[in-house]
């Protein structure tokens, strides 16, 4: 059994003594604490040491790729014909697979040949013989800022390290030209300050500057290239009643010189925003056709790189480039920002004020997913993009026109009825208990007024029986008292003003032919009492 053993001065072939050793890695390291032991465990076999850095550099990356380089090829050829039933045991299975397929040899990776690796890496100054410390030293110095090199050169993740630059250098070009042009129109203000107030364009300003000079040959100039004929009629006019002073000839060379400058920064800014939005289309498709080529770039500018950005959730996205107004937001326990960077974009700044929020939150979404593509996917196209973008805008669309429908995906809510209860919860009314003949009658009334349809109007029909009833309770009553008729009569009296009372105060409709009963029952009261 053979140990594939990689060092930065060559490629190391142990023969493995005793295979038992890998069944115990516990104690392993043990056995590799002097020379001596080491030696008897493994024996180095053959060593394939490279030319030059060249030669490392390229069996490095060809390592770390997976795959077989010239150099290791070449040595286990010779070990495949010496040894065909060996196996041969390697610290990257990645690359074991590669040596597998291409020579047929079978590879073995696992947690005890790791330990094993280890093991051999402590002893590896006085395994390899024939190789000083320094020279050993150099080499790993040097391999390693080789490999440095390679990698930053040819990582896919430093492409848009172009578009970062770029962009950064865009924005520090605006800068130069306000400032260039605010000090022009500050310096030639002096001279001929009505100019500045009719030439709102600064290109145009520049140019009209750069060609008259001083105003006393502006009549005789033709600004017919630069200016409109109207503009051109009023700065004419304009220049004749300039209240700006006089400035010498060396005064408007530096004022021209100036211009020329900014000529030179406008003409370089335009010919890199065309640099920028061709790499903008080839590096992110789909994001540009979203946001656009500016506003794109500068969320990867802010987010470091493409990659980077695609690390970001939406709700990130959104406010990005906004982190100041966020935590000052946070802070003060206020609502928080609705958006950053992406608010520069078109989509959001053509929508209305109240539906900005919506929209750059839609639009975040579907730009982290358009990221994503763009920093993951194989073959890229801008199919995503445009189909995402005519997707907000026509929700977009929709939002303007007042129009609100569901997100897809959310079960629509049941529509909730309203729902009146009725409490059925009856009383007991301790006046149904009497069995008094005087308060039959009033229980009786109120027991019907409970039981009727309405509150407010009642009909009450007096029945015979009633009418007997009472009649049973005179005569008992005269029968019962002979002697007192005169407490007979208070009682009497008593009990109809009483009964007259409750009938006044209960709201309720009597019908005329229960009156007419009443006066006749009141006669025969009457009749009996005399």
């Amino acid at each position: 059994m053979f140990v594939l053993y990689e060092t930065p001065a060559g490629y190391a072939i142990f023969k493995l003594l005793d295979d038992n050793k890998l069944k115990e890695i516990d104690n392993l390291y043990l056995e590799f604490e002097s020379p001596e032991k080491a030696g008897k465990i493994v024996k180095l076999k053959h060593f394939e040491k490279f030319a030059d850095t060249t030669e490392a550099l390229s069996a490095a990356t060809a390592a770390v790729e997976g795959k077989v380089s010239k150099t290791l090829k070449k040595a286990l050829k010779k070990l495949v014909v010496d040894d065909v039933q060996n196996q041969l045991l390697v610290a990257d299975a990645k690359l074991g697979n590669a040596i597998k397929d291409k020579l047929s040899l079978q590879c073995v990776s696992n947690t005890s040949v790791q330990e094993l690796m280890r093991c051999i890496r402590n002893q590896s100054e006085n395994l390899l013989s024939g190789l000083p410390k320094k020279e050993m030293t150099a080499m790993s110095l040097g391999l390693a800022h080789s490999l440095s090199r390679y990698k930053l050169k040819f990582s896919p993740d430093k492409i848009d390290t172009m578009i970062v630059q770029a962009q950064s250098l865009l924005d520090d070009l605006d800068k130069e030209l306000n400032n260039y042009m605010m000090r022009v129109r500050e310096w030639y203000g002096w001279h001929f300050p009505e100019l500045g107030k009719i030439l709102t364009d600064n290109v145009a300003y520049i140019k009209t500057i750069k060609l008259v000079g001083t105003r006393d040959n502006m009549a005789d100039t033709d600004l017919s290239d630069i200016l409109m004929e109207e503009l051109e009629q009023k700065v004419k006019e304009a220049a004749e009643i300039s209240m700006g002073t006089e400035i010498s000839e060396e005064d408007i060379i530096n004022i021209q010189n100036l211009c020329d400058e900014i000529l030179s920064i406008n003409e370089y800014r335009a010919h890199l925003s065309e640099y920028l939005k061709t790499r903008m289309m080839a590096m992110a498709p789909n994001l540009t056709v979203l946001v656009g080529e500016t506003v794109g770039a500068r969320l990867i500018a802010h987010a470091g790189s493409l990659v980077n950005l695609a690390k970001h959730p939406a709700s990130t996205v959104q406010i990005l480039g906004s982190e100041k107004a966020l935590f000052r937001a946070l802070k003060t326990k206020k609502d928080t920002p609705k958006y950053g960077l992406i608010y520069h974009a078109s989509m959001v700044g053509s929508a209305s004020t109240k539906n900005k929020g919506r929209i750059s939150r839609s639009l975040a979404a579907k730009a982290s997913l358009a990221t994503r593509v763009d920093a993951f996917g194989d073959d890229v196209t801008m199919e995503l993009g445009i189909g995402h973008r005519a997707k907000l805008e026509t929700r977009l669309r929709m939002l303007e026109e007042g129009i609100n429908t569901r997100l897809s995906g959310v079960k629509a809510k049941a529509k909730l009825q309203k729902f009146h209860a009725v409490s059925e919860v009856k009383t007991f009314k301790a006046a149904f208990d009497s069995t008094l003949p005087s308060t039959s009658k009033k229980v009786k009334m109120e027991h019907e007024a409970e039981n009727a349809p309405s509150l407010k109007k009642v009909k009450v029909e007096t029945d015979a029986e009633a009418v007997e009833e009472e009649e049973q309770t005179v005569e008992m009553a005269d029968v019962a008292e002979e002697g007192s008729s005169k407490k007979k009569k208070k009682k009497v009296k008593h009990e109809q003003e009483a009964d007259e009372s409750v009938l006044a105060e209960s709201v309720m409709e009597v019908p005329a032919s229960d009156k007419k009963d009443k006066k006749k029952k009141k006669k025969k009261q009457a009749e009996a009492d005399e």
